[in-house]
């Protein structure tokens, strides 16, 4: 029997293969992100978990798990009503602006049943079965139990109803149409249930179920590449955070965290409080301690230690290279001496020693052998010189000092300078600041 290509010009015939090839792709596409539509739904016994229904535990739990994952930061705009939406969220490609928890039935989740949350924050679709945006993050939350999605709708359906539909997302076309996300999704997006370790305790494994799932801590301290999309949930490898242009360390390198080395009672009060005796955190992560972690329960926040520190010890660490002394210009070296003196040195000490409270605290770090300082990246220290530092206020740490902007002050040379001071001296042994780098920060920040 003769086929249909037999005879065909080969260009005429390469058309045809490329057109099957591309049609074939497209229905791949389409049912590995709407397939699971027209198969049926196992029917279980918390889809009829409703608000009305739900009991006082289960809401209270949604409540707190809603903390544990920062909800609000995102799903609230500056004075706006708690969890009402329309935030904007900065990507590389354009804004997302976030949609409306409050159970409007016009505008927010007021007609959606526990099925219609769960696919939203197992499978990053909405009740119309329409993609989200990946600004939401859903390869974290389809981590998490059933059980965990509806106690959080649950307790969502107690928050007061607020009428307001989000605006419309400004993402560059075709980045936003459903065809660009559901090949976006295909490369690499997969739902993520957690699977505890066997070989592990259970204290370890809540710690991974909270970093992985809700805490989405690879969000920030995975690599994302040229379309935005991160590593696994559970890498913590760090990287440079688009738009904000923040480093997140290396939760796995002992030299970017000091996770594998600090001991636990340290981190978990760093987690708690924001501060510790070896370090303090500022910009995204102060954000996240103030209105996440310090409301965690202590067994968690300890769980949560016990999972970093372990992921930490168990990876394996680069020996550190012998540092090789910067070459810093004698002009340099001057000016960075003489704004170290007059900016830094009353808070810093003469010696980078930094300064504690009469009772121990820390007030100003120490600058000699602070990982902060010794980065490869030096982003995060620009940041804090230009727009200041400041640790979040907690109730474990409810007044922290801070240092002011410097942004009206220094120029890009001095700050520049300043910086190859610090990291050049007391022992500090890391490159140079260039004043191009200073320059690009600043200007990525719109000043």
């Amino acid at each position: 029997m003769k086929r249909p290509w037999q005879g065909m010009h080969p260009v005429k015939r390469l058309g045809w293969i490329t057109l099957i090839s591309l049609l074939v792709l497209a229905m791949g596409v389409v049912w590995d992100n709407w397939g699971d539509l027209v198969l049926p739904t196992p029917t279980t016994t918390n889809e009829t978990a409703q608000t009305p229904q739900a009991n006082a535990v289960q809401i209270e739990q949604g409540r707190y798990l809603a903390l544990a994952g920062n909800c609000m930061a995102c799903h609230t705009t500056r004075g706006g009503a708690p969890f009402a939406g329309g935030r904007r969220i900065d990507t590389p490609f354009g804004g997302v602006y976030s949609s409306n928890l409050t159970p409007d039935p016009a505008t927010g989740l007021g007609q959606w049943t526990a099925q219609d949350f769960w696919q939203a924050m197992h499978r990053g679709r909405s009740k119309d079965a329409r993609l989200l945006a990946p600004a939401f993050p859903y390869n974290h939350t389809s981590v998490i139990t059933r059980q965990d999605s509806d106690a959080i709708l649950a307790w969502l359906k107690t928050l007061p109803p607020v009428v307001q539909a989000p605006p419309s997302h400004t993402l560059v076309w075709p980045v936003g149409t459903q065809p660009a996300l559901a090949v976006w999704r295909s490369l690499f997006f997969e739902p993520s249930p957690f699977q505890a370790d066997k070989s592990q305790t259970a204290e370890w494994n809540r710690g991974a179920y909270l970093v992985q799932g809700l805490g989405h801590c690879a969000g920030c301290h995975s690599p994302r590449n040229a379309l935005g999309a991160s590593g696994p949930v559970r890498d913590l490898s760090g990287g440079l955070m688009p738009v904000v242009n923040w480093y997140a360390p290396d939760l796995t390198r002992d030299a970017e965290s000091g996770l594998a080395s600090t001991p636990l009672p340290e981190i978990v009060r760093l987690l708690r409080t924001g501060g510790s005796a070896t370090a303090q955190t500022s910009g995204p992560m102060g954000e996240v301690v103030q209105h996440s972690l310090q409301h965690l329960k202590e067994a968690d926040l300890q769980a949560m230690a016990v999972y970093l520190q372990s992921s930490a010890q168990s990876t394996p660490q680069p020996a550190p290279a012998a540092a090789k002394p910067s070459r810093i210009s004698l002009q340099v070296a001057t000016q960075g001496a003489k704004v170290y003196e007059r900016q830094c040195l009353q808070c810093h000490g003469e010696q980078g020693e930094g300064v504690k409270t009469a009772s121990g605290e820390v007030a100003y770090p120490a600058l000699a052998d602070n990982r902060a300082v010794l980065l490869k990246d030096p982003t995060n220290l620009v940041q804090l010189v230009l727009y200041g530092g400041y640790g979040p206020a907690t109730t474990g740490h409810p007044r922290p000092f801070g240092m002011p902007p410097a942004v009206l002050e220094l120029d890009d040379r001095d700050i520049a300078a300043v910086l190859t001071h610090l990291r050049t001296q007391w022992g500090n042994q890391a490159s140079e600041v260039t004043p191009l780098q200073v320059n690009r920060i600043r200007a990525a920040q719109g000043q």
